[in-house]
């Protein structure tokens, strides 16, 4: 079976941040993009959203005929797939209203329509088990904001033919985005396992009284954090190992795993917890809005893929490296 890769109308169900951030992402690519949320206000608060990405959109470059005049909001999900050539749903986390959604979308859109869901952790042979062509039904989990950040995981269920998640692939990176194929169902797919582990540590070093939340949060932009922006961990700690590499790190290092520097389970969420955390944040905001700091935020990222990829060319590295 064949499916639509080169696309020019994108569904889009759903419109919080992530649905949002999806509208953004493909009107700056020039596509028409049709949107539908069943929550009152949806339709202005989604093109409030989406007026405030355009700026950054701006920045990085909009594609020919890009325009959000180019958005249509809908009343019903039949009208919002039914003449689209790609779909992707970003519903709350709730396997039941997946299954009810999928269930529609599906039996509305055309057969060769690829219909992707943003869901962070549920499985997608859970939630298109009653879907209607399971074969072309995928995960594209992205990551906030999806007008600015490109990786997107790809994730496939049982019955998801291998065509569409080499057609899934196609879709995302023409939308500008960097996919990643995770090959098996896992509960949180790859990058949110990493950052749920992370998450669990630093609270529990916020419950035990080692740090605050602004401590931790300068633990990481003013270490691991500017190294993971262009190297990750492995290629990190391969340089750390030296001119021998990977194998003496795991040799020096390697026995300190043992070691009970972790927690693993999650530390109890009592009110302490959660006041210390948002005493934390709050002082953290200061006088600063979110809106300021989103926008903060998106310069901030295009500053560093922007010097990220002018530091490849320096040294001779493609730029999709």
């Amino acid at each position: 079976m064949s499916f639509i890769t080169e696309i020019k109308t994108f569904a889009a169900l759903g419109s919080g941040v992530i649905g949002s951030g999806w509208v953004a992402r493909a009107l700056a690519h020039g596509l028409d993009v049709v949107a539908w949320d069943p929550a009152p206000g949806a339709e202005a608060a989604l093109r409030k959203r989406v007026a405030k990405a355009w700026p950054a959109l701006e920045k990085s470059g909009l594609a020919e005929g890009a325009s959000q005049d180019r958005l249509r909001f809908v009343s019903t999900i039949e009208e919002c797939v039914r003449d689209a050539d790609f779909i992707q749903e970003s519903a709350p986390e709730r396997l039941d209203l997946k299954l009810e959604l999928h269930s529609k979308i599906s039996a509305a859109a055309r057969p060769d329509a690829l219909i992707g869901s943003s869901t962070s952790g549920l499985l997608p042979s859970e939630f298109y088990e009653t879907s209607t062509l399971p074969e072309r039904c995928i995960v594209g989990h992205p990551f906030n904001p999806v007008y600015l950040l490109p990786l997107v995981e790809v994730v496939g269920g049982q019955k998801t033919a291998p065509e569409a998640i080499q057609a899934a692939i196609k879709v995302y990176q023409s939308l500008g985005m960097r996919p990643l194929h995770v090959r098996k169902e896992v509960p949180g797919f790859i990058a949110d396992r990493l950052l749920e582990a992370l998450w669990r540590e630093a609270l529990h070093l916020i419950n035990d009284g080692v740090a605050t939340t602004g401590e931790i949060d300068d633990a990481i932009r003013f270490g691991a954090g500017l190294r993971w922006s262009f190297m990750g961990t492995f290629m990190t700690y391969t340089l750390a190992g030296g001119d021998a590499g990977m194998r003496h790190f795991m040799n020096q290092f390697g026995p300190a795993l043992k070691l009970p520097w972790t927690y693993l389970p999650a530390p109890e969420l009592s009110e302490k917890l959660i006041d210390d955390v948002v005493e934390g944040t709050t002082e953290q905001l200061g006088q600063h809005s979110i809106a300021a700091l989103e926008s903060y935020r998106d310069d901030c990222l295009l500053a560093v893929m922007e010097a990220v990829n002018a530091t490849k060319l320096k040294h001779g590295i493609a730029i999709n490296d």
